[in-house]
């Protein structure tokens, strides 16, 4: 097993930016993250490949900050990721950004590739096997093993390799401007806003009856966010989801009774009992209580409603859908890739008027869709609505 060093100090970071400058071609990029372990999203290992400099291998967290040599070093090629959404967050935390990118998983997908995971894509390609045992590892931790450097190594050294073949397999296929596309579409893509009511994301709450139950739910959960953020641990190991529910449900009436309750667990659940007790108080004061149902924001129904409330508009889906499955089929690959399901959805609902090739699409743009997505969906969308209100019309004079 080769030994691989990680660069901890601003030194070492100077001379490996350095050493990427040296290098030829695009960057490959990937980050570990503690996922599950810790409540940021930080990076807690970045890996990078250039030809003629190899694997170099970096620790934010004891560098601490100014990454500014290495955005200079690497802020003007091409940057590799594997499912590059994940690691592009925090990497920006860090005033790292890929000027443009190339995306492994999302190439994949657009080729047609059933199997889209790193280890499949470099086995298909390369016919090299990847070792996957350390995925869910705990990167925080120090010091990382070998074994887990070795894993991290992998993950960025056959990167190049992969993204030549699968760029002339997209070539080949005429797909290289949808590809162009969608990682320019990655890379400029917002977040997505801060959720409402996210403490009504916790597993069980469907068991908490009453407005009042649901108050205790939410001081509990904030409760635990607060503590978690402080200690940068993941919300679920410091109390689960279903020992917060299982507290409500033994409806506690003393910090001792809520103490005894068996199913009450995690590594906080005691130590941190006032905390909890607290928060169960406030829940019980509190004097604004969440309703029990919240209604979304989307005006637009659930599709298994529309046949009732809105048949014109499922006529237009149901006609259009399975175009754009054939279309995609056609394409060779995933209908999602071609065209969100969510897209289709919104401007069935609402068409535009008249419904033509050219007004689908600037409906579709608006929407958020790629100029090669309209090029490829907007004249079989157009059709199939045109269609879908003819239908009731032939109908209606065949049976007069």
């Amino acid at each position: 097993m080769a030994e691989y060093t990680v660069i901890t100090d601003a030194a070492g970071l100077e001379a490996a930016a350095a050493r990427l400058t040296d290098g030829e071609g695009p960057v490959a990029v990937d980050v570990e993250r503690a996922s599950g372990f810790r409540y940021s999203q930080r990076a807690y290992l970045i890996q990078l490949f250039r030809r003629g400099t190899g694997v170099i291998l970096i620790d934010p967290p004891a560098i601490g900050g100014g990454f500014s040599s290495l955005q200079h070093a690497i802020g003007r090629v091409e940057w590799v990721f594997h499912a590059a959404s994940q690691d592009l967050p925090s990497l920006r935390e860090l005033g790292l950004e890929p000027p443009s990118l190339f995306d492994t998983e999302l190439a994949s997908r657009l080729l047609g590739r059933e199997r889209v995971g790193l280890g499949a894509v470099v086995e298909e390609t390369l016919g090299i096997t990847l070792a996957k045992a350390h995925s869910a590892s705990d990167w925080s931790t120090r010091p990382l093993p070998q074994e887990w450097l070795e894993y991290a190594a992998h993950d960025v050294e056959y990167l190049i390799d992969v993204r030549d073949i699968l760029a002339g397999q997209l070539a080949d296929a005429g797909k290289t401007d949808f590809a162009a596309q969608e990682f320019a579409a990655v890379l400029t893509r917002e977040p997505k806003p801060p959720r409402e009511d996210p403490w009504r994301r916790l597993s069980g709450l469907h068991t908490v009856k009453g407005r009042r139950g649901l108050a205790i739910a939410r001081a509990l959960w904030l409760a635990r966010e607060e503590l978690a953020i402080a200690q940068d641990v993941a919300p679920g190991r410091l109390v689960p989801d279903r020992a917060l529910v299982a507290a409500i449900l033994a409806d506690p009436q003393s910090k001792q009774q809520l103490a005894a309750v068996k199913a009450f667990t995690g590594r906080a659940s005691r130590s941190e009992l006032d905390r909890w007790w607290a928060a169960f108080e406030a829940g019980r004061a509190a004097t604004e209580l969440p309703p029990d149902r919240v209604r979304g924001t989307d005006p637009i129904p659930p599709v298994r409603a529309w046949a009732d409330r809105a048949p014109e508009a499922d006529a237009r889906l149901k006609a259009a859908k399975p175009r754009v499955d054939e279309r995609a089929t056609s394409l060779a690959m995933p209908v999602e890739n071609l065209l969100t399901p969510e897209l289709l959805r919104r401007v069935a609902w609402s068409p535009p008027a008249p419904v033509d090739p050219e007004t689908i699409g600037q409906a579709l743009a608006a929407l958020g869709a790629r100029p090669w997505q309209i090029e490829q969906t907007a004249q079989v969308i157009a059709q199939a609505f045109v269609e879908s209100e003819q239908a009731p019309t032939e109908a209606s004079e065949s049976g007069s």
